[in-house]
């Protein structure tokens, strides 16, 4: 992973140090709220309903050994001993003192990390596919030009105030693991085996209150051009986006506005300026960032047989199915570690748990993990021959919960429980629906199906591209929530389809048990929940949402 240098390390030492002043001069009463407010959510830091919370960036989600370790001691002692993943590779930590955020900040420098760009107006996280330099369908590991974004954008000075975030994905895969249809600007490597290697440039994208898939604003852009294209992207944005309005502020309002034709010529036009300029990138910048992730030193192994230790413990075999991935190099696999378990807050992870990943990759995966979308973690380069040795150490720790892929395999915002902007809890429906499907009998039987839950139209949960989305809403003071099905992430990402009013909190566990209900009766052989809803419609599964229906189903999984 990439290591920063002396000039990476002084940046965040001093904006760490600047931080330190403010905060200082914001206690003495110098700076007032208002005035205090922008600076802190450039350095990650919000005021939530309970208490203060930090969002420390782990850039296109690759975090080492040490660094974990370094999360779990400051959960310790500046938290409640626990943080979250979000959905774009960042830990939040949500029982802060405003007052210790400096202390922190110097030790997340001490490991190489930071909030910097976590919040506020300005280019967020950049976010990538977490299989990056090992999945079999890759073309281009993304994760040098993801480093070169991430540099480009850090503090740059003519975007620190945008009318809203922008939010970048890249992927150098067939399958597209990074959600790039919905982000404000996403990178997609295009097709074939070009040389120099080219990439079509999505604009456009986003969830929240308006959920809009982005459009392909320039096919096989070359990517010595891509820094260059992306300031043009967001000059324009800088120049046109609305400042007058926080909800028509994004980047895929102002491209709706102007109409795709007119967006384009207006970049091309600043890209004239920009075009085979300094941001050009050199092949010698490239492959000095690339350097830094090389593959690391594999073993020659032949592809191992785990099959006998899944016949002895089919526990390990249903583990194998469900969290082991296919890796580029023979004898190595990818191993999902899941923070689904039973009871948990989706994508919480505990002190004691950020330890044992840590211990887990410098065991099984040269010290190094990385987070996924999905709000699990990976260890990308385990020896095949060493998965089930692998699966008895994380069960320990609850990381080994089957599930990947599967029903209780929810990505959940925190929701209500913490956040000002919810207009309901989301965790307290993820446990019931959790309880309700635990017999991983039922689980296998049913298949791949994503569910994804969000407690307002901010859309944090992504609850728009799940194949199930829940989404709450404030009912005259009660939680109430709508139902969408048929969204999905992938290449062909799309956003799902609403069946019918919005359902008590009390009701949602019996609409979902009712929904599969449904399937599990329309189904033919093979057929996954998307594909039978894609053959049905959504008539079949809206009387799910009566009450009198929803009861009648609601033992139906037991």
């Amino acid at each position: 992973m990439y290591r920063y240098n002396p000039d990476d390390l002084a940046l965040i030492r001093e904006r760490a140090a600047q931080f330190r002043a403010q905060v200082g001069r914001w206690r003495s009463g110098v700076l007032r709220d208002d005035e205090f407010r922008p600076l802190r959510l450039q350095n990650g830091l919000y005021v939530q309903r309970h208490a203060p919370m930090l969002r420390v960036a782990v850039p296109y989600g690759m975090i080492s050994s040490a660094q974990l370790r370094r999360l779990a001691s400051i959960s310790r002692r500046y938290d409640r001993g626990y943080g979250h993943f979000t959905t774009r590779h960042n830990l939040q930590l949500n029982w802060v003192r405003i007052e210790d955020v400096p202390d922190i900040l110097d030790e997340l420098s001490e490991v190489e990390m930071h909030a910097i760009q976590t919040s506020g107006n300005c280019i967020r996280n950049v976010t990538t596919d977490p299989l990056a330099g090992i999945a079999p369908d890759e073309a281009l590991d993304p994760r040098p030009l993801a480093e070169i974004l991430r540099q480009w954008s850090t503090l740059h000075p003519e975007f620190a105030f945008l009318p809203r975030k922008v939010k970048i994905a890249i992927s150098g895969s067939v399958e597209d693991r990074t959600l790039a249809w919905y982000h404000d600007i996403g990178l997609r490597l295009d097709s074939g085996d070009k040389e120099p290697p080219t990439f079509s440039v999505l604009v456009g994208g986003g969830l929240g209150r308006t959920p809009l898939r982005a459009q392909i604003i320039r096919r096989h852009l070359p990517w010595r051009h891509i820094l260059s294209y992306l300031e043009a992207i967001v000059r324009v944005f800088n120049l046109h986006g609305r400042r007058d309005n926080l909800y028509k502020a994004r980047l895929k309002i102002l491209v709706q506005r102007l109409g795709l034709a007119e967006f384009s010529r207006q970049v091309d036009a600043e890209w004239a300026h920009l075009k085979d300029g300094p941001a050009t990138l050199t092949e010698e910048r490239y492959q000095r960032i690339a350097a830094h992730f090389h593959p690391p030193v594999y073993r020659t192994l032949a592809p191992q047989a785990v099959q006998p230790a899944a016949q002895t413990h089919p526990d390990f075999a249903r583990w194998l199915a469900r969290s082991v991935h296919a890796h580029k190099v023979p004898g190595y696999a990818a191993v999902t570690l899941s923070l689904k378990a039973p009871g948990q807050a989706p994508g919480d992870i505990t002190a004691a748990q950020m330890e044992s990943v840590a211990a887990l990759a410098d065991a099984f995966s040269f010290g190094e993990a990385r987070i996924a979308h999905e709000q699990n973690l990976v260890l990308a380069d385990v020896e095949q021959g060493r998965l089930f040795e692998l699966w008895q150490a994380a069960q320990k720790d609850a990381l080994a919960t089957p599930s990947v892929g599967l029903l209780t395999d929810m990505i959940c915002c925190p929701g209500g429980d913490f956040c000002d902007l919810a207009n309901a809890r989301s965790t307290a429906i993820a446990h019931a629906i959790q309880t309700r499907f635990a017999d991983l009998d039922t689980l296998f039987d049913l298949g791949e199906i994503s569910l994804n839950i969000s407690g307002c139209v901010n859309a944090c949960g992504h609850h728009h591209v799940g194949n199930i989305g829940i989404l709450g809403v404030d009912r005259q003071g009660e939680e109430f929530y709508q139902i969408t099905l048929g969204g999905r992430q992938g290449s062909a990402a799309r956003v799902g389809k609403v069946i019918g009013p919005a359902v008590p909190a009390a009701r949602v566990a019996d609409v979902v048990s009712g929904i599969i209900a449904v399937y599990r009766r329309e189904r033919r052989p093979q057929e996954s929940f998307l594909q039978t809803f894609e053959r049905i419609g959504s008539a079949p599964f809206k009387p799910c949402l009566r009450a009198d229906d929803a009861k009648q189903h609601a033992g139906a999984v037991a």
